[in-house]
């Protein structure tokens, strides 16, 4: 019997081992006081392009002109068109320690990444280093201060208590709007525009004429209203109400009256067909470009795909209809106080083992924020820079004065769409970052689609229907299983290896009770 028991334990001891295979505890970053140069480091720079080849130029060559500035680091680019795989490969590499070193992605995902031990590094020390950090002494390039980062961008990175992300680009959605249809249905343009007036202006364009084709456009095809992200259109029309989304800490409060209502307004300007979603019909600046959509809502960041002109078209030239372009902030319910979302790519480090590679790691990223590379990022489309010192700079300034130059690298409507963010870099806002905030951001997004979809098929939108769509993306994306305390998941929410140390763990007690207790009976027989 008891070598049976020892065998047992054996077992589960080496169940137990290999269940952590792969999820060594890291040690605490600890900033080394001087950066290594006579050693040799390879690092990895995880970054997303929307095939846009101009980007992949531009990272090559950030990586060319920092590795003449530090040959003993070799930076080792592999490119993404999605930033969910980006996040799906970094969950997966995080079990077996193979993480990369840089990585571009968005605060929400990092959030997710910290559920590990010391994954991601926090750059509190990083930015204060008087040698290496933001601004350091010991640095050989030009490095922005942490002063001169956009405050608005930067706090964005910041959640538990410390930053975990420097901001790369920003952008923020945009309406893109066919003035000439606008014009010819007899409205004037407002100089911002209203939840009101762009439903009025839709529904006021649904009229056809006795052989079914549509009075404005002379076509049997127009959605007067799209709207790429569904998910920023709800957090914003939340906000622009002053109504609940959610916390710091991770309690989900969207499933409310204000969002109710919001649905109930959207259902019945779907039902109507005013209104649609890229995710039900397809990109909308190649309906507003046909002449087939009046206001086509993008982030800043798309404008070159937007209007007759634009470079980056995706639509045939046949079907390309003439009209005049203007770009306005999304719609308001306050116009006295309107308020749009920030958004765009953040980076952040993982932890290694060497605290000189991390080091290295946190020099090549502060390059990502000069000049050199900030204005020639953001004058690939519609960001702008992060940092007050590209702002500012002169080649800057004289980039956004010769809007309209041409229709590609000056490309009117482009710096347009950049010009709307930084003349409102005050009136953006984030959404609280917790473990758990990325499902919540896909939750919101649903409940448009849901409803949008809905109406196609006959289905009321009833308060009792939007009870029912809430219970549902409740259940879909694991909102019940979040700890409205900590914003952490629930034991069901554990990695398997760690449920499985945990099952070992008791087995070892429960053993090692049945040896004594069988030891103690033997005794007393």
């Amino acid at each position: 019997m008891k070598r049976f028991i020892v065998f047992l334990l054996l077992i589960c001891l080496s169940v137990s081992l290999v269940s952590c295979h792969g999820s060594r505890e890291k040690k605490v970053f600890e900033l080394p006081e001087g950066f290594d140069t006579t050693r040799n480091y390879e690092i990895s720079f995880w970054a997303k392009n929307d095939t846009n080849l101009t980007q992949v130029g531009i990272y090559k060559k950030a990586i060319e002109d920092f590795q003449k500035l530090y040959p003993n680091i070799t930076v080792k680019l592999k490119l993404y068109t999605d930033y969910g795989r980006i996040y799906n490969d970094v969950i997966t590499n995080i079990s077996t320690d193979t993480t990369p070193n840089v990585c571009i992605t968005y605060p929400d995902h990092i959030a997710t990444y910290l559920t590990g031990e010391d994954t991601v590094v926090p750059l509190n020390d990083l930015f204060e280093s008087e040698k290496y950090g933001l601004g350091g002494s010991e640095l050989k390039f030009d490095s922005p201060t942490q002063e001169e980062i956009i405050p608005q961008f930067l706090s964005e990175c910041e959640f538990n208590g410390s930053y975990y992300a420097v901001p790369y680009m920003r952008s923020t959605e945009a309406c893109y709007v066919n003035k000439t249809y606008v014009e010819k249905l007899g409205f004037t343009l407002p100089e911002t525009l209203t939840w009101e007036f762009v439903w009025e202006v839709s529904e006021a364009a649904m009229k056809k004429d006795e052989n079914g084709f549509f009075e404005l456009n002379n076509q049997k095809v127009l959605i007067p209203f799209m709207y790429k992200s569904t998910d920023n259109m709800m957090i914003q029309m939340l906000k622009q109400k002053d109504a609940d989304y959610s916390t710091v800490y991770g309690d989900v409060l969207i499933f409310n009256e204000d969002t109710k209502s919001i649905l109930s307004e959207i259902g019945i300007h779907s039902k109507s067909r005013a209104f649609n979603t890229y995710k039900m019909n397809g990109y909308p600046a190649n309906y507003l470009n046909a002449g087939q959509c009046i206001f086509a809502v993008d982030s800043t960041a798309g404008a070159t795909w937007m209007g007759c002109n634009a470079p980056l078209m995706d639509i045939p030239e046949e079907k390309l209809v003439e009209f005049e372009t203007v770009v306005m902030t999304i719609p308001q319910y306050d116009i006295e106080n309107p308020k749009m979302i920030s958004q765009g790519p953040s980076m952040c480090i993982f932890n290694k083992e060497d605290p000189q590679e991390v080091l290295a790691s946190w020099l090549f990223m502060q390059y990502m924020l000069t000049n050199e590379v900030q204005i020639a990022y953001s004058q690939t489309e519609g960001y702008c820079p992060v940092t007050s010192k590209a702002q500012n700079s002169e080649e800057y300034k004289d980039y956004l004065a010769r809007g309209g130059e041409d229709n590609d690298f000056y490309y009117g409507i482009k710096l347009d769409a950049t010009k709307l963010l930084l003349e409102n870099t005050e009136n953006t806002f984030v959404t609280p970052v917790f473990n758990g905030s990325a499902s919540l951001r896909d939750a919101a997004g649903h409940l448009i689609e849901t409803v949008n979809k809905a109406v196609k098929n006959d289905i009321e939108i009833n308060d009792e229907y939007i009870e029912k769509v809430f219970d549902e993306t409740v259940a879909l994306y694991r909102l019940d299983q979040m700890n409205a305390t900590t914003g952490k998941v629930t034991l069901g929410e554990l990695p398997t290896a760690s449920v499985v140390l945990l099952i070992c763990i008791a087995l070892c007690w429960i053993c090692m009770g049945i040896y004594v207790g069988i030891d103690k009976l033997k005794k007393k027989n």
